[in-house]
């Protein structure tokens, strides 16, 4: 593939465009373009890139296989099925590759389906260790990468269904995959011969069978969608619906599997693909944009983004825009992992149904712009200068609208593509060694993350989720000496002049908004020192590059140590702040452990409050577990005089609205991974009454925005929805099961609340669930506000105060003051003498506390309750402002969480 100068490469743009309508030599099928074309609500909705399909004799289309074309009225494609496609495809072309690259969570197969032509694929190992070159192009010439570059052609990655109730893209990509393997028209055929398509059928599989089981259980008949219940299936994973786009750590397994293939292949672009907005708008990088990306990405995005929106305007179909949706902030969406690593993002918001079925669609109100970040386009159905043809007000809508816009989108994104394949190259390599240089010519030159910090697991949590992102950590082989301060032997350092510095620096150094007048599309802020409570220092002194380190692989896992001690009459569990002594604690559900209220000194050795006392013969027991889980555990010559108490083991219980799932699910999430058991319980559990009988804490997390939402839950309406697997919708009822998931447990739920607590239970509310115990009446003296409408915080990292800090809750805290994220949850007002007694955590407020991220409007916050312990009945109300369990991000505070459940018998402890 010889190098091509860009002019000649402009100047056949429009006659490759004009080639798309040639008739060609190429039978086409008849019946598919009758059948599009019926189904095509209005004609301005096709394009002559769709409007036709080659019928082969020897490759299958999606028809000969599935039994249906792309886009037929009230049809979806299952997972199985797709990839029963895909394979298909592959066992009748030689421009076809299917490869496996892990399993979800309820053990579908992931996979990737590479198209192109037959020399693309009998290449694609070459193409492979080429692109991997370029990615890390340290030992490189110039002239060097220039000639693997002119030997490589670039991977255009294609991914849907991660919102996996946006049905369309993964149906559409099977024709279009189908259309690249087959088709002659001259774009169809540069684009084969130039490109490499790698398609990522379905990036939610588990979603996406449990919503295609809804449609067609409740949503196949409805043709009104501003007239529907919209709350959708209440789950689509295991843990997460519309999240698993927020999945900044890499928590669910699908996004594992991606993230591990994308840093195997190094595609230069990753395109999403979703639906929401009105007609298809596509990505150019919005404002705020995160200045530590590359200036050649923010040129990058609105040159395709316009050139698309350009062929698409040609073509008739009006409704496509960019500029005004979307922003450029954070590196927390999926597949942003290009962008992360030197590559791009490309991304589509196309209108969709949530099904197949022919919809009545219309605006019910004009969408005010705002500044920045979400929405700033305002109303779609009002020309802008980024939206040269507006959208209709109102229409018929069909999945094979969808199709077209989506599949002629994409076309045109890899006309582009394939007209400057060595450009897209370029860019990729230019910003490799782009971040390779920043990292050595500008400061900071790296984080360092010191060896001595008393609590490693949080440490190694940090460098596994760099380490899984594809960044070099190294351990200090001796000590650091830099200009202001000195570094133990085995402390970790991130030099940023790697091919992945760009990526390293943003998620560990502090979030500046450039403006703050702008509003972000998602978090402020991530900064994972300040989430996980780890030290973590940004050096601006050079000579830390020449640090000797030994390179981090695998997965860091500190060993705790355990000395047995002759005669020890116990062993104390040293409590560093560990979140894992949750685990050890359930782990060892059979082991008698005390916790000491109070800190004390055994041979030298400070022992702090919060420590388990395990007594002397679990000694075995303790070791196989106390060891992997990182925790060190001392011998004690006889028993501390100092109080203590069991060490909890409630039995818990984790309350879900029906239409809350998602937050809920994080909870799960992180209850699962730290072993801590749980039932989870909805409407059906709690109106049934009884509950003290069966549990000894209710966990209601952050779901809802308000109290009434907890209680009422989906609406009543006239149809019951239930949710339950049977024969025919076997994908239903995972995860809990209900009769009729709308009407919420309502008063009666409660009143069995009250009782819970009034009985002796313990009820932990988290984020906003913290404005039901006070808006319902379970604690009476409490009343809960909100700020003004002038406040605007988009999940900054804020300063808290501890105001007790030997109570039970702070176990494993030692600093006065900590980050936490804020949650947007209740302004709690209380009279003063429980202001004095029940608030055991508070937030300083103003910019100063304010310590990554946005917020405006500080002072608001002055003060207000962050925590708030308060007796009930015989039971206690623990209310959480902040939500201590947030993602997969904010281990910090996790403790806090887990310390409630540890100490939950003891909670009056002063």
């Amino acid at each position: 593939m010889g190098k091509k100068c860009l002019l000649p490469a402009l100047l056949m743009l429009p006659f490759l465009a004009l080639a798309a309508r040639a008739q060609t030599t190429q039978p086409m099928d008849p019946d598919y373009a009758a059948k599009v074309k019926e189904w095509t609500t209005r004609p301005e909705f096709m394009s002559p890139l769709v409007d036709h399909l080659p019928k082969s004799t020897t490759v299958p289309s999606p028809k000969d296989v599935l039994g249906e074309y792309i886009g037929a009225p009230k049809h979806l494609t299952y997972y199985a099925d797709i990839l029963k496609y895909y394979r298909a495809l592959e066992a009748k072309s030689p421009r076809v590759k299917v490869i496996s690259i892990g399993k979800t969570e309820e053990g579908r197969e992931s996979a990737i389906v590479f198209v192109g032509s037959e020399d693309s694929i009998k290449n694609l190992d070459k193409y492979k260790a080429n692109l991997a070159k370029l990615a890390d192009p340290r030992g490189l010439t110039d002239a060097q990468a220039h000639a693997i570059i002119a030997d490589t052609k670039p991977i255009y990655t294609f991914m849907g269904g991660l919102h996996s109730a946006e049905l369309g893209p993964p149906e559409m990509m099977m024709e279009l995959a189908y259309r690249l393997v087959t088709e002659d028209t001259p774009i169809i055929k540069k684009i084969r011969d130039e490109v490499v398509v790698a398609i990522y059928p379905t990036a939610d599989p588990d979603g996406r069978d449990r919503n295609i089981d809804w449609y067609y259980k409740y949503m196949i008949d409805r043709t009104d969608t501003n007239g529907s219940f919209e709350g959708g299936v209440p789950y689509w994973g295991k843990y997460f619906k519309h999240d698993d786009n927020r999945d900044i750590n890499f928590a669910g397994e699908a996004n594992q599997n991606l993230l591990k293939w994308y840093l195997e292949w190094h595609p230069p672009i990753i395109h999403e693909l979703h639906e929401s907005i009105w007609f298809m708008y596509t990505y150019s990088g919005n404002a705020p944009q995160n200045t530590f990306f590359d200036p050649i990405l923010w040129a990058e995005l609105p040159w395709f983004a316009n050139f698309e929106m350009a062929q698409m305007t040609k073509y008739g179909m009006p409704g496509v825009w960019t500029h005004g949706f979307m922003d450029g902030w954070s590196p927390g969406y999926v597949g942003i992992m290009a962008s992360n690593h030197n590559g791009m993002m490309k991304m589509y918001e196309i209108m969709g149904n949530a099904g197949a079925t022919t919809m009545h669609r219309y605006l019910t109100a004009p969408n005010p712009a705002v500044k920045g970040g979400r929405d700033a386009g305002g109303d779609t159905s009002k020309r802008e200068w980024f939206r040269p043809t507006p959208t209709y007000r109102d229409l018929m809508w069909s999945m094979r609208n969808n199709t077209n816009y989506s599949e002629t989108g994409v076309l045109s994104a890899l006309q582009m593509t394939s007209a400057f394949p060595q450009v897209v190259l370029e860019n990729f390599y230019t910003k490799s060694r782009n971040s390779i240089e920043a990292g050595q010519k500008d400061g900071p030159y790296a984080y360092v993350m010191p060896g001595d910090q008393t609590d490693m697991t949080k440490v190694a949590w940090v460098v596994n989720i760099l380490r899984l992102q594809g960044i070099e950590v190294g351990r200090a082989k001796s000590e650091i000496k830099l200009k202001d301060a000195t570094y133990p032997a085995g402390s970790i350092v991130v030099k940023l002049n790697q091919p992945y510095g760009r990526l390293a620096r943003t998620l560990l150094s502090k979030q500046v908004d450039p403006d703050p007048t702008l509003t972000t599309y998602d978090d402020s802020a991530w900064t994972m020192g300040l989430m996980s409570h780890t030290t973590v220092k940004e050096i601006a002194d050079k000579a830390v590059l020449d640090a000797g380190v030994e390179p981090v692989s695998g997965t860091m896992a500190p060993v705790g140590k355990i000395d047995k001690g002759a005669g020890a009459a116990a062993y104390a569990v040293v409590d560093h702040g560990s979140p894992n002594m949750v685990t050890l604690r359930f782990e060892l559900k059979d082991v008698k452990m005390r916790v000491a209220e109070a800190g004390f000194d055994s041979a030298g050795v400070k022992v702090p409050a919060g420590s388990f006392i395990v007594p002397a013969e679990a000694y075995d027991k303790l070791k196989a577990a106390a060891g992997p889980l990182g925790l060190d555990a001392v011998a004690l010559t006889a028993e501390p005089k100092v109080a203590m108490h069991e060490a909890g083991m409630p039995r818990v219980a984790m309350f879900s609205t029906w239409g809350g799932t998602q937050n809920v699910g994080w909870v799960r999430y992180t209850f699962d991974q730290y072993k801590v058991p749980y039932d989870l319980i909805f409407k059906e559990q709690v109106d049934k009454g009884g509950l003290r009988d069966k549990y000894d804490l209710i966990v209601i997390p952050d779901q809802v925005r308000t109290a009434k939402a907890l209680v009422d839950d989906i609406p009543k309406g006239k149809t019951p929805f239930a949710y339950v697997k049977s024969d025919k919708f076997k994908f239903l009822g995972a995860y809990g099961e209900s009769e009729d998931i709308t009407g919420g447990m309502g008063a009666a739920g409660v009143v069995e609340l009250q009782k819970f607590v009034d009985k002796g239970g313990v009820l932990v509310t988290l984020g906003n669930s913290s404005s039901f115990p006070t808006e319902y009446g379970i604690v009476p003296r409490i009343d809960a506000g909100t700020t003004t409408p002038k406040f605007y915080a988009p999940g900054p990292i804020v300063e808290a105060e501890i105001l007790k800090p030997n109570d039970p809750i702070f176990y494993g805290y030692t600093a006065k003051t900590i980050p936490v994220r804020w949650a947007n949850g209740p302004l709690l007002r209380l009279e003063p003498e429980m202001d004095k007694s029940d608030v055991l955590m508070r937030f300083p407020g103003g910019d100063k506390a304010v310590l990554s991220g946005l917020m405006n409007g500080a002072d608001e916050i002055k003060g207000r309750a962050a925590v708030v312990k308060t007796a009930v009945g015989e039971g206690e109300v623990v209310m959480f402002t902040t939500n201590p369990v947030w993602r997969w991000q904010n281990i910090g505070e996790f403790r806090m969480m887990f310390n409630t459940i540890l100490n939950y018998k003891n909670l009056a402890t002063p």
